[in-house]
């Protein structure tokens, strides 16, 4: 049986670093924005596309986030979620949500991220938010199905990096106790 656990770190570090982040996709979203709203609209890929996303901060003392959960079974880490709590504008961040690829479509996804939600309504949180990248369309529709719901898109987020070409959209969900 798959539980959940406080992610212990630096302990889990090595644990976590081994899921498999990655995913494959034969189709994207392209992103249309106008003056009244944004729009994706999919268009299949000439070739699949696979993307793995590093876990480069699980040993840095400064990462963005304060809390992370893990699926276990039995003894090994099969999912991941860390999110940090913004309180200025109340806002818990997803910063990481990652279900090894053995592990995927068995309801894991949902359960870290409702574990999250509480610990977002014990802190106060009103949303739950992510940014995700355009060519992420298994993550995208995952998270409309865990009821996250576009709420922007950055077309610059990603210039002078490795992901200039991609376009950011960000997802939210309310927190209601």
């Amino acid at each position: 049986m798959i539980g959940l656990r406080e992610a212990q770190l630096p302990a889990d570090a090595d644990a976590i670093a081994q899921l498999d982040t990655s995913y494959s996709t034969d189709a994207i979203y392209a992103v249309d924005q106008s003056s009244t709203g944004i729009l994706l609209r999919e268009v299949k890929l000439a070739h699949p596309l696979t993307k793995l996303f590093p876990l480069d901060d699980l040993k840095n003392e400064t990462r963005p986030w304060d809390f992370a959960q893990l699926a276990v079974d039995d003894e090994r880490v099969c999912g991941f979620a860390a999110a940090g709590y913004q309180p200025w504008n109340r806002r818990l961040i997803l910063w990481h949500l990652y279900v090894d690829r053995p592990y995927r479509n068995r309801g894991i996804a949902r359960s870290l991220v409702d574990s999250v939600a509480q610990h977002g309504l014990q802190r106060g949180a009103l949303n739950l938010w992510l940014e995700t990248s355009n060519l992420n369309l298994p993550g995208i529709r995952a998270y409309r199905r865990l009821r996250f719901e576009l709420c922007g898109a950055d077309t610059t987020l990603y210039f002078g990096t490795l992901a200039a070409s991609e376009q950011a959209l960000f997802f939210a969900k309310a927190l209601v106790p």
